[in-house]
């Protein structure tokens, strides 16, 4: 499981990383969880590379991270 902590834009993130294979769990407050297959950590990277390469992705503050 990932977490990415944004506060805008989660809409346009959900629907960007269901797209690529990952399954959104839950939203709680900033934080919005996603189930992966493989490794949670190299998925947790490849999420924030995709949401970089969105037009919109440079302008937002967010990390992401593996979490148990």
């Amino acid at each position: 499981m990932i977490v990415v902590n944004m506060a805008m834009k989660q809409d346009d993130v959900i629907a960007l990383l269901e797209e690529n294979g990952y399954t959104f769990t839950e939203k709680k407050g900033i934080k919005l969880f996603f189930e992966v297959e493989g490794d949670a950590a190299e998925k947790a990277k490849a999420a924030k590379e995709l949401i970089k390469a969105q037009p919109w992705g440079a302008a937002l503050f967010f990390n992401a991270e593996a979490v148990k």
